[in-house]
């Protein structure tokens, strides 16, 4: 399967895969680490012409634990970071319910993907999601896009404790993945 950057959407879950898990809600910039190489993993795709986006279950703020405040001074750091190493977010999506809610934005549904294919006018086929968990992994493969699995944060366990969708890629981390991506814009470029 070719992964060339133009018209192409990587989605990243954010915690786990971006920065570092924390037991807790992130709700404070210096809370927030990059995991080392995560940062330079999105500069690869920006670069390579992939749309990249944040979709992130925020339940934080559902609970009362992360206010709207607290989640933008966390976003400004993690756009901040992006840009410093030469990349770009295209947007940040969150669903901002609880588990208990019956939302249909709250990864597993897939609500939250449909609203930005819809707004970035993107096609399913075209999309992947890279996750650490089975909630990312389901998202995706329930509209047709591509799940990827990264061995960072919770993936490991994902990996072990958990059926995957049957086409899901796995990577150590989200470097991992840029790499290869970045390898097969490459070997594009050469055949034509």
């Amino acid at each position: 399967m070719a992964l060339n950057g133009k018209n192409k959407l990587i989605i990243l879950d954010r915690d786990g895969v971006i920065n570092v898990m924390s037991q807790d809600p992130v709700s404070n910039p210096d809370q927030w680490k990059p995991i080392p190489g995560s940062m330079d993993a999105i500069a690869f795709l920006t670069q390579s012409g992939y749309t990249v986006v944040v979709a992130e279950n925020m339940s934080g703020i559902g609970l009362n634990r992360v206010t709207m405040q607290q989640l933008n001074e966390v976003h400004s750091k993690l756009h901040q970071h992006v840009q410093k190493a030469g990349g770009r977010l295209s947007g940040i999506w969150f669903c901002p319910h609880t588990m208990n809610a019956k939302c249909e934005c709250r990864k597993p549904k897939p609500g939250l993907l449909l609203d930005i294919l819809e707004r970035l006018h993107m096609k399913p086929e075209n999309t992947w999601l890279v996750g650490d968990g089975m909630r990312d992994m389901q998202a995706i493969d329930e509209i047709g896009g591509h799940p990827v699995l990264v061995l960072t944060g919770k993936g490991k366990e994902t990996l072990k404790m958990q059926e995957l969708p049957e086409d899901t890629q796995v990577y150590d981390d989200l470097l991992d993945f840029a790499k290869f991506c970045r390898m097969q814009d490459e070997k594009v470029v050469r055949e034509d």
